[in-house]
């Protein structure tokens, strides 16, 4: 999901420029759009009928492709989440056109001025969205869990659901939410700090003007809500990784332990920003003391997800427990399949593992490709996301060339010396000799130019 946002559209030109660079998909072709419009008219054959279940969505106000709706209930000491899921397979024939789209994309990207879809819009705001405008096919993950945070899938069927209200983060209140949302959203968190998760939402950034007209990168704060809600994905994607590890099935997301050289740059980002990170303390306790709502916090929570090893997809293989260090569990993605195209072969699976039924050969071929297609699509979003945060920190620093800055070196490779301004939540690099990591340095802005970004420093001390 996208990390910065532009309401003012400052960025307007640069982002022109970085969707030609990156060769953002403008549309779709022509057969993709007339396949997609035939696959919305199908009927929903194979699905039992829960249009009277209650369930909502909850999802930021201006979201229109909604792959999740939800209801609670409880069951004695256990609440059971019945999650309801975007059924993609649904509207996608294997190896048709919309597949090998899909195929080709991997993922939606998303900028500040729009995104560029996995799916038509017919199928991803439309068709296939869990909007409260009509009954929808879903799959719905039946998840329990116990009072100490533990989560299983009890079961897994199609069905079609109608949503009784799109509610938004930002003005939901918690009498349209299901009796348990907060409870089980506690329940999960805790468990997550009694294993040592170390799980980072950091703010959305946003570009905005100052006191005096200047343009500043600000942190909009996350609602309690938004975060509530990521819990219900985090409970479901746990539960189906370990049915699908259990049957020796799957795909899994897995992510190494932060090396010591990452560790000890955030360690000097730390300090930039003047935050007393005790030696002996290891990073994921550190981040679930850090306040999102302090800026220099804020920053620095930012400044983990960058900088954290990355996460990738994993196939089943015998003898090995696929482990995700972040989660400090097994862990996999199926509740984003409007988004993510591994999601719908994951959801495909734990249909078919959940009622007794063998994994579809399609299925299990396309988790031995799909970790190749997935790290492609995350590289090219990966390197729109930094093209993008060049553009947000020059435009910001446009106009102030020749300004210095206190900066704190966060690590040194071949390239010279990265930075990280004391100020202002800017990571850059600057040519620089016979420094050390942690040394503060004196800089100052050579050029920021919105057409080239991005900033380029001097070092001055």
């Amino acid at each position: 999901m996208k990390t910065l946002v532009d309401p003012g559209r400052a960025l307007d030109r640069g982002l022109a420029d970085i969707r030609r660079r990156f060769q953002v998909p403008q549309a779709f072709p022509p057969e993709v759009l007339a396949a997609a419009e035939q696959a919305a008219q199908r009927g929903f054959t194979a699905h039992v009928d829960r249009t009277d279940w209650p369930f909502v969505t909850l999802d930021p106000a201006a979201s229109t492709d909604l792959d999740q709706a939800f209801t609670i209930e409880r069951r004695g000491a256990d609440l059971v989440l019945h999650y309801a899921i975007a059924d993609v397979s649904w509207f996608v024939d294997e190896g048709g056109v919309l597949d090998a789209e899909a195929w080709r994309r991997g993922t939606t990207l998303y900028l500040p001025d729009g995104k560029a879809g996995l799916y038509p819009p017919v199928l991803s705001e439309g068709a296939a969205s869990l909007l409260p405008t009509g009954s929808r096919p879903a799959l719905i993950l039946t998840v329990i869990c116990a009072p100490d945070g533990a989560v299983r899938l009890e079961g897994v069927e199609r069905a079609v659901i109608r949503s009784r209200a799109k509610l938004a983060y930002e003005n939901v209140r918690p009498a349209d939410l299901p009796e348990g949302f907060s409870e089980f959203a506690e329940r999960i968190t805790d468990a997550e700090a009694r294993r040592g998760a170390s799980r980072v939402d950091p703010p959305e950034q946003e570009v905005a003007k100052n006191g005096d007209g200047r343009l500043q990168l600000q942190f909009r704060l996350r609602f309690p809500s938004e975060d509530q809600n990521a819990a219900l994905s985090l409970a479901a994607n746990l539960a189906v990784a370990d049915a699908l590890l259990a049957h020796q099935t799957g795909l899994f997301r897995v992510m190494a332990e932060p090396d010591e050289r990452a560790v000890a740059r955030l360690r000097q980002t730390a300090r930039a920003f003047d935050l007393n990170w005790p030696r002996e303390e290891p990073l994921a306790e550190f981040e679930r003391t850090l306040d999102p709502t302090l800026p220099a916090q804020a920053a620095f929570m930012l400044a983990v997800r960058r900088a954290g090893s990355s996460a990738d997809y994993a196939p089943y293989q015998s003898g090995v427990t696929p482990w995700h260090s972040a989660m400090a569990a097994t862990y996999t993605h199926a509740t984003a399949p409007l988004r993510r195209l591994a999601d719908r072969y994951v959801l495909q699976a734990v249909l078919a593992v959940a009622n007794g039924r063998p994994v579809p050969e399609a299925v299990t071929a396309a988790f031995t490709k799909l970790p190749a297609v997935m790290a492609k699509a995350a590289s090219h979003g990966g390197q729109i996301d930094r093209a993008v945060i060049d553009l947000a920190e020059t435009v910001m620093l446009s106009g102030r060339d020749g300004e210095t800055f206190h900066a704190i070196v966060t690590d040194i490779d071949e390239r010279g010396a990265h930075i990280q301004l004391c100020d202002l939540p800017i990571v850059a690099r600057v040519n620089a000799s016979r420094v050390t990591p942690g040394q503060e340095v004196t800089v100052k802005v050579r050029e920021a130019d919105p057409q080239h970004p991005p900033a380029t420093f001097d070092r001055i001390a």
